[in-house]
């Protein structure tokens, strides 16, 4: 009778214990939430501390993960003015021995970001690393034949992780699990708000596996997942296809083939580290050329390029979102890159970018929830002051960050690049258009300055209210005239300050008019500038 007295008294305790835990965990979410991404009339925004954040971040070089080189990344971040670290957790480091994690250097970027008053962006450099299985711990690497790579066209192996390796995906899910168990444990502050799971997978050199294993299920029919009407649709096929992947892609089988199993392997990893841990995850992208649709010979095949996002969605619905590393030239393939990726079923993330890709930094503002040049620690780069450019934006912008990301969300943002050969561009803003006039600032009837000047130009515009703006740009003379029923009538500048932000207010630095308006529009050179701007007609 005592025993069984005891026992209950100690299945009560535990339950209470177990109620009261529950709880306390419960107020701690309650207090700091958990990031999460949310999306309303097909515009997105990333949640920390529960209000829109704005990622202006800046991303290490693949080796600084390691406690003698932090010292390095910080002092850039700081410089850089940027508000976020994204930096890589290597496999090999974090599991050196199978089933035995590692977690210090966690913890020390942990303790330092919140030193540095900076929110983390983890990158899982897990199967796969570019492609290829290089981050895998050194105990698989010498175990090839049960964790085996692609197998190419011609019966050899190519360097890249089979993505129908059960054992290697089974390791990758029980480490990457882990990791985010300890994340839940050691981060109650939510100092990282989004993590990558794997980094720019797919495969170089073979369009598919095609080991045994690979062929055996390329030759079975489709899965019912894929067979959606909307999805077959959305990559070109007839909406009543069916059977084997050959049968209903024909040319794009190998390719779609791939995709599904790459992004079905990737499902599989993160869906064990959110069931401990619900950060966002996303999976970034190599990407082809946005026009012409190319073959995938000429491309990483299976990653999320723009032509199998559909197969992505429906294959890996844990990763809130797939996002583009641009390292295209030129104007027409990075909007359109831009264009593709920004969709109401994904939010529009730059997680890679180099620091001269600064021209479309109002653009992925306006249209996404972040940007993050790559190598930004990079000592050649940190030699020439590389990220100068990103930095005076990120010191006028990171201020107002919280706005901007909530601005964006509601849809007030209106973004501009200049264009070579096309100096002039409109924006419309409801009862104003803008005239946005890129280059050298050069007034009306004044000789043109002939020396050579990159089209770097660009402009972004809030629509606070009706006749209300704020204006930030670079080489752009901002100009106006209403539109609709007022258009035709005669109009002024009621006000343009020239200011910043501080404490989620816009401080005035001076009022300008005369020559600095009158003149076609207040221009901003090669410096970024934030202007306030009220509007009325006569």
């Amino acid at each position: 009778m005592k025993q069984s007295l005891l026992k209950r008294c100690a299945v009560c305790a535990l339950a209470l214990a177990a109620l009261m835990a529950g709880s306390i965990l419960s107020a701690q979410e309650k207090e700091n939430p958990i990031p999460r991404l949310i999306t309303k009339d097909g515009r997105h925004a990333l949640l920390v501390d529960g209000e829109p954040y704005l990622v202006l971040g800046g991303q290490s070089d693949n080796s600084s993960t390691w406690p003698k080189m932090l010292p390095g990344v910080w002092q850039v971040i700081e410089e850089m003015h940027a508000n976020t670290l994204q930096i890589p957790l290597y496999w090999e480091q974090v599991e050196p021995e199978e089933g035995k994690y590692d977690f210090s250097m966690v913890d020390l970027l942990l303790k330092q970001a919140r030193e540095h008053e900076v929110r983390l962006i983890l990158t899982w450099f897990g199967t796969w690393k570019n492609g290829s299985n290089h981050y895998m711990p050194v105990w698989m690497k010498l175990q090839p034949k049960k964790y085996p790579n692609v197998v190419g066209k011609d019966g050899r192996p190519v360097d890249s992780p089979s993505p129908h390796a059960l054992a290697t995906r089974e390791a990758d899910a029980k480490a990457f699990a882990a990791l985010m168990r300890h994340l839940k444990e050691a981060d109650p502050q939510r100092t990282v708000i989004m993590v990558q799971v794997e980094n720019e997978p797919g495969t170089w050199g073979s369009v598919r596996d095609y080991s045994k294993e690979a062929q055996r299920l390329f030759e079975q029919a489709v899965p019912e997942a894929l067979l959606q009407p909307e999805v077959l649709k959305a990559l070109g096929v007839d909406a009543r296809a069916e059977g084997t992947w050959s049968e209903v892609f024909g040319e794009r089988a190998d390719e779609y083939f791939h995709a599904w199993s790459v992004a079905s392997y990737i499902e599989y990893v993160a869906a064990a580290g959110r069931e401990e841990y619900p950060l966002p995850m996303f999976v970034n992208v190599a990407l082809r050329w946005p026009f012409g649709n190319p073959p995938a010979t000429n491309y990483e095949s299976g990653g999320p390029t723009d032509n199998v996002i559909p197969i992505w969605k429906v294959a890996a619905p844990t990763i809130c979102l797939l996002a583009p590393d641009i390292y295209l030239q030129g104007d027409e393939p990075v909007l359109k890159v831009l264009e593709l990726y920004a969709r109401p079923d994904n939010a529009l993330f730059v997680p890679e970018t180099s620091s001269d890709r600064v021209k479309y930094l109002y653009e992925i503002v306006g249209k996404g929830i972040g940007y993050s040049p790559f190598g930004i620690d990079n000592p050649a780069k940190v030699a020439v002051r590389q990220h100068d450019a990103v930095a005076a934006e990120y010191r006028l912008l990171a201020p107002m960050a919280r706005q901007l990301a909530r601005w964006g969300f509601e849809g007030r943002i209106f973004t501009a690049v200049e264009r070579e050969g096309k100096g002039e561009q409109c924006v419309g803003l409801g009862r104003w258009e803008a005239v946005l006039q890129f280059g050298d600032g050069r007034r009306a009837g004044q000789q043109p300055d002939t020396r050579p000047r990159p089209a770097d130009g660009k402009a972004l515009l809030v629509k606070l209210g009706d006749n209300e703006f704020l204006a930030v740009g670079t080489h752009c003379r901002f100009s106006f005239r209403p539109v609709g029923k007022g258009a035709g009538k005669p109009w002024q500048y009621l006000r343009v300050e020239e200011g910043y932000y501080e404490d989620g207010e816009f401080r005035m630095i001076r009022v300008l008019n005369g020559d600095q308006t009158d003149w076609g529009g207040p221009y901003v050179g090669d410096k970024p500038k934030l202007l306030h701007i009220t509007l009325t007609t006569r």
